[in-house]
């Protein structure tokens, strides 16, 4: 930090101001040495700007930003446009799909008593004797083997 100091002298908050940047930001050039900087009489830091705010790297103006910003909005709305389209079209395939769908594989579940039957009969094959199927006997009829051996 030794040697002439050439630029403007300023508060840190104020060089964060003409720089466009965070106080902190400030802080942390001047801690890395990419800003020159000294301590004041009063025990504050001064930070020394050439005439050319942070000279050593251009700093894009607020137009140049504000039409990259344009472009970037420009660019997310027709990327969502396009994702609108593709799940319309998706929409579209899958009603298409499900008019397919044979109405007699829908039937079983409208009728209640016939789709409760094949699962009760699976229940009792399953059970080998151990007498699961004894809650549903009311329901669905016990077999004959069952009724004469018991369980």
């Amino acid at each position: 930090m030794g040697g002439t100091r050439r630029g403007t002298r300023l508060t840190q908050r104020e060089a964060a101001e003409r720089v466009g940047v965070s106080v902190e930001a400030i802080r942390k050039r001047v801690k890395r040495g990419t800003l020159r900087s000294d301590k004041g009489e009063d025990g504050r830091r001064y930070v020394y700007l050439d005439s050319a705010p942070d000279a050593d790297r251009p700093q894009p103006e607020s137009s140049s930003l504000i039409s990259e910003m344009r472009d970037r909005i420009a660019s997310l709305e027709r990327q969502l446009e396009q994702e609108r389209e593709a799940n319309s079209e998706h929409r579209r395939l899958l009603a298409a799909a499900l008019e397919r769908i044979p109405p007699q594989l829908e039937a079983p579940a409208e009728s209640a008593p016939g789709a409760r039957q094949a699962p009760d009969s699976a229940t009792e094959g399953e059970g080998g004797g151990t007498g699961r199927g004894q809650s549903d006997s009311a329901t669905s009829p016990r077999p004959w083997w069952r009724r004469i051996i018991g369980g």
